[in-house]
């Protein structure tokens, strides 16, 4: 089994030092191919647009934790999404920092700071706000446990409503009641047919008035325009953004110069390039071996 592997020329050094650590066999590049027929997995952000040439092709994985940028592979190929602890902890992060930003009115603060005015405003405890994690997958569970500590009233929203230790869950059946205790909103959900556009309009105006936005998920769950029209209207307070539509944000879009926004370039999380070489290796032996495979997305894109 080979891979062949298409990223950044970061992974292209570390990549290989691993697969030969592991004695497995790894191209960089597809200049480096001779025969396309030797390569089973291909590692990449954008895969090649004719992968029919790779006929011995049998998985390809995204080099981060997000597929929804990929088309659906064809009949007889699997695709896997990176699963690398580094990701889940930095999204983490993120989430508790911004969730941080929100709650201590950060962006307010910002925009005075640029215009040197001294005004402070209402302190709110933590134990007096509620959280809600819309999408309570591995990053979003462990953005709960963290908020959890800080003392916010933390509660989740997914589409089963699978119980969570110490975690008020509310099932898709739910989501109005769910949104209506939610002072703020963080977002971690996957894209799928079903969430593209979800942070729109509707949801703002079930938000309690004044909510504030937190949102790393994708880009394309955000309404921008609707986002302007809630923060003007006062239904939204605030709200810290790492993914737009489209990205990255063209420089003139209103919502740069919006001192109601703070906006992060997708930085959310970057995938360590040992942790992600590490992942493939995983995928390349379960798939050898005959096992189910480390971060396999259902075709649905349900995962």
């Amino acid at each position: 089994m080979a891979l062949l592997l298409l990223s950044t020329a970061e992974r292209g050094e570390v990549w290989p030092r691993v697969f030969a650590e592991a004695g497995e066999s790894i191209f960089v590049g597809e200049a480096s191919v001779a025969d396309p027929a030797a390569i089973t997995h291909i590692a990449c952000w954008v895969p090649p647009q004719d992968l029919s040439v790779y006929t011995g092709l049998k998985t390809v994985i995204s080099v981060g934790a997000g597929v929804d940028h990929l088309p659906p592979m064809p009949a007889g190929i699997a695709l896997s999404r990176t699963i690398a602890p580094g990701i889940e902890a930095m999204v983490r992060d993120w989430v508790v920092m911004a969730t941080l930003m929100a709650h201590r009115d950060v962006p307010t603060y910002l925009a005075q700071a640029r215009d040197r005015l001294w005004r402070a405003g209402k302190v709110t405890a933590a134990s007096a706000r509620t959280v809600g994690i819309l999408g309570m997958g591995r990053i979003g569970r462990l953005a709960a446990a963290g908020l959890g500590n800080l003392g916010f009233r933390v509660r989740g929203w997914s589409r089963s409503g699978t119980p969570v230790d110490g975690i008020d869950m509310f099932a898709a059946a739910d989501l109005d009641d769910f949104l209506r205790g939610a002072d703020i909103l963080v977002c971690l959900l996957p894209l799928t047919a079903a969430t593209r556009g979800i942070l729109g309009e509707a949801m703002f105006a079930k938000l309690p008035q004044g909510a504030r936005l937190v949102h790393a998920g994708r880009g394309a769950h955000l309404d921008m325009a609707a986002l302007s029209r809630a923060l003007d209207a006062g239904r939204l307070a605030s709200a810290v953004l790492d993914v737009t539509d489209p990205e990255p944000l063209p420089a003139e879009h209103p919502l740069w110069s919006d001192p109601r926004v703070i906006i992060t370039p997708h930085v959310a999380a970057q995938t360590d390039a040992r942790e992600g070489a590490l992942h493939a290796l995983t995928v390349i032996r379960a798939v050898r071996e005959g096992r189910p495979i480390p971060g396999l997305v259902a075709r649905e894109r349900g995962y």
